[in-house]
């Protein structure tokens, strides 16, 4: 990383997801209700991606207050979650007894990680608006690497790069596709609740599909799969409009624009 407006992004993007999380976690986006009555928080994509889980091993980073971790434990997965948050991390551990089951949460920073958790993984997920926040993609692989069992499976689902590049209104072209700066914003509300009376500043990275997947082939990872979708499983931006049950795009492009994109990715290595 360059410059001195990224040196603190660990702290204030901290601060702004924990100030999120307050409202997030009694927001309708997010349903707790539902979910706390059976529901799962798991999307149609991701859930044919991981298949049957029952009985693996599952890591899933940056799991924010742990709906989709307790989604998987319910599915019969041992998962541990984790992340930075220490409110998203603490509200996702009562839910964990709440609803007794046995999902395990870490919180720490994702590079952090290794210094705290001494496992490894028949699967690595992450999903939606994670590696944003994050300003090494090299790092951010050689950490997934780490923790996959010989043969493991790796499982991410993430906004495409190409929206990142709009303004909020999907208008004009106002940042690089590419991972030249980091991005410094002053945010208004949340997705989870555009109109919630919050403003903070977060920090955040732009990161090709290049970057993604070559730092992850260069960390041992063979591709087993990769897609991309027309629509957002989340309403989550603004000026979306929703075309059949979870499927948004913007209104005034359609489906004209990849909005996610998955990858599978498969451990070659046979070192821990």
């Amino acid at each position: 990383m360059e410059g001195n407006t990224d040196k603190d992004y660990i702290a204030k993007n901290k601060h702004a997801w924990n100030e999120k999380t307050s409202i997030h976690v009694d927001s309708e986006f997010y349903h707790h209700t539902d979910f706390l009555e059976g529901k799962t928080s798991l999307k149609e994509i991701e859930l044919a991606l991981l298949g049957n889980i029952a009985g693996k091993k599952i890591l899933h980073l940056q799991c924010h207050f742990g709906q989709d971790t307790l989604s998987l434990a319910r599915m019969g997965a041992d998962v541990t979650g984790i992340d930075f948050s220490d409110k998203a991390i603490a509200f996702a551990q009562k839910t964990n007894q709440e609803l007794g089951l046995n999902a395990k949460f870490i919180c720490c920073d994702i590079y952090t990680l290794p210094q705290h958790l001494q496992e490894q993984f028949d699967i690595v997920f992450t999903s939606y608006g994670t590696i944003g926040w994050l300003p090494d993609m090299d790092k951010w692989a050689s950490v997934i690497a780490h923790f996959l069992k010989p043969q493991g499976q790796f499982v991410f689902v993430e906004f495409h790069p190409v929206v990142w590049m709009y303004d909020n209104h999907f208008k004009h072209i106002a940042y690089n596709y590419f991972n030249t700066e980091a991005i410094v914003e002053i945010e208004k509300g949340t997705y989870a609740d555009k109109e919630a009376s919050i403003e903070i500043e977060t920090i955040s990275w732009n990161h090709s599909l290049g970057e993604v997947i070559g730092n992850l082939m260069k960390h041992q990872l063979q591709l087993i799969d990769f897609q991309e979708y027309d629509y957002s499983p989340y309403s989550c931006f603004q000026d979306l409009e929703e075309i059949s049950p979870s499927r948004f795009v913007i209104k005034h492009i359609g489906n004209k624009l990849p909005m996610v994109y998955s990858l599978v990715m498969k451990s070659c290595s046979e070192i821990f």
